[in-house]
């Protein structure tokens, strides 16, 4: 088709004027980015950099830290505003920071106690969750991911890492996200890491504990106040540490393993239930004269004195840990009321302290099993099904002392908001679980089977204590074919006035005045020097 010559032109005007539009509007869009862009980088902003992150703490039943006990100091550095070399004269590790520096971005590094604050360097005292020597390791626990994995970390995780603010310094930025200098900077310095948990434990007799039992390979030792039943350490063997936590898993010893929570043969400890029950029934005047052995029903159960302790009383029999006489003793007393008595001490109940950290119940064999006059003997004396946690028997000690109140063990004491008030504390519980005639009898008998007997290795020369011992058979032999036991002794101290009532059990530890009781005495030398 032919075109008129009037249509062609303006076809062509048409398109000349798209063309023209076309480019202005594309040279006013750049001219206007432009222009919007002046402002842009003129304009300031902020630039925040946050180092330490916070947690709450868990503090001892004195407010002392026991995590968050140690700090370090960290630094926050601008390359752009600081001098290199003479910066990392206060680095500790030099090579590090030489490598972070040279990135040309702000970083943090750990410093030396002579690093201060300039416009382009930031120093924060920063709380180190563990120290070096770390007390209470089974009772803190420990993280994984950062997050509570075990122990009072597990059962306070949402409080110990709850939403709080940590350390951060602030500086203004162009647009461009450069930093500003000469216009300042604003340091925020947290105190959030105050809030926490607090326990009962006494950091001062946890470290004691500690260090008096590291002898001692797999065991447990307990200490509590006989009054309010408050934990003041409880310790279990052997120790481990969360940075080594794939190693203590291979370990045979089972170190990650709370011994203070489970449940053992308990032995001779466990006469004091019967003598307490005989008490209570009227039958504290028996005397019996012990052979070496007794018969019941054609089963010959032994003393551990082969020829007999001869003619005795409760109280020598107790001195003498005579098995024999309390087999008979138990024979006087009315069974049911024996088991019940036992379980009102605290056999076969579990020790909640908080979630995740419970003392088994053990096993207390039921009264079913006890009309068996084999299995009743062997109850008598603490031998048999029976078992009881280094828990409990440490709060059969806190009724015996405490004139037959029994405290219900506590763990926790309350919270904190500021490290130094507690809030949301529990109340102090106990029972009457004896009369206070009775527990004041077994008391002496505790007090006379250490000062009595010669060969006591618990006692003090710092002062009087009461104590009793065990050799619990676990009916397990070693390589050479010898019977294995567990070494007990639960004593109180002072003798007088009791606070204290402490529990050293190792397992498999062979006698209790052997290898418990000596722990024990030094234990309590140990605490009479505390201030």
């Amino acid at each position: 088709m032919v075109r008129k010559r009037g249509e062609h032109g303006v076809i062509v005007l048409t398109a000349f004027f798209l063309i023209s539009f076309s480019v202005l509007g594309t040279n006013y869009y750049r001219l206007a980015v432009e222009q919007k862009n002046v402002p842009a980088a003129q304009q300031s902003r902020i630039f925040t950099y946050k180092i330490g992150r916070c947690q709450g703490t868990i503090y001892d039943t004195k407010m002392r830290p026991m995590t968050n006990a140690e700090t370090k100091l960290e630094a926050v550095a601008v390359p752009d505003m600081t001098d290199r070399e003479t910066t990392a004269e206060y680095a500790v590790d030099r090579d590090r920071f030489y490598e972070e520096y040279d990135k040309g971005l702000p970083f943090e590094f750990e410093c030396t106690k002579y690093a201060y604050d300039t416009e382009g360097l930031t120093v924060f005292e920063v709380p180190q969750r563990y120290s070096e020597n770390q007390t209470a390791r089974h009772i803190i626990g420990y993280l994984s991911d950062n997050e509570g994995a075990d122990g009072i970390e597990y059962a306070y995780d949402s409080i110990l890492r709850a939403d709080y603010p940590n350390n951060s310094v602030s500086y203004e930025t162009d647009g461009f996200g450069r930093i500003l200098s000469g216009n300042g900077k604003s340091v925020f310095r947290t105190n959030s890491y105050r809030c926490g948990v607090v326990l009962t434990i006494d950091k001062d007799i946890q470290r004691i504990c500690e260090e008096c039992g590291k002898g001692i390979k797999t065991g447990a030792i307990v200490c509590a106040d006989i009054k309010s039943g408050d934990i003041l350490a409880m310790v279990s063997f052997p120790d481990y540490s969360p940075d080594k936590l794939e190693e203590a898993m291979k370990n045979k010893d089972c170190p990650l393993i709370n011994r203070a929570l489970y449940s053992y043969s308990v032995g001779s400890v466990f006469k004091l239930v019967t003598a307490a029950e005989a008490l209570e029934e009227g039958s504290g005047d028996i005397v019996y004269d012990c052979r070496g052995s007794i018969d019941v029903d054609g089963k010959v159960f032994n003393c551990h004195k082969l020829d007999g302790h001869g003619i005795q009383n409760m109280t020598e029999a107790m001195t003498n840990s005579c098995n024999t006489y309390f087999i008979e003793l138990s024979r006087s007393l009315d069974l049911k009321k024996q088991r019940e008595r036992a379980y009102t001490l605290g056999f076969g109940r579990e020790n909640y302290l908080c979630t995740g950290i419970i003392g088994s119940a053990g096993v207390l064999p039921t009264e079913k099993e006890l009309s068996i006059s084999a299995e009743r003997a062997n109850f008598a004396f603490g031998q048999g099904k029976l078992s009881a946690t280094p828990l409990q028997i440490t709060q059969l000690t806190c009724a015996i002392a405490n004139e037959g109140r029994k405290p219900v063990l506590r763990l926790i004491k309350g919270l904190t908001a500021d490290g130094e008030t507690v809030g949301n504390e529990k109340k102090i519980r106990y029972s009457q679980v004896m009369s206070e005639e009775t527990a004041d009898e077994l008391k002496k008998m505790m007090i006379l089977a250490v000062r009595d007997n010669e060969n006591s290795k618990a006692k003090t020369k710092k002062m009087s204590v009461g104590a009793k011992t065990s050799t619990a058979q676990t009916g397990k032999t070693d390589k050479n074919g010898d019977e294995l036991c567990h070494a007990w002794i639960t004593g109180f101290f002072p003798a007088r006035q009791p606070k204290f009532a402490v529990t050293v059990f190792i397992e498999n530890g062979g006698y209790g005045n052997d290898a418990a009781a000596p722990i024990f005495r030094m234990i309590a030398e140990r605490m009479s020097e505390l201030r």
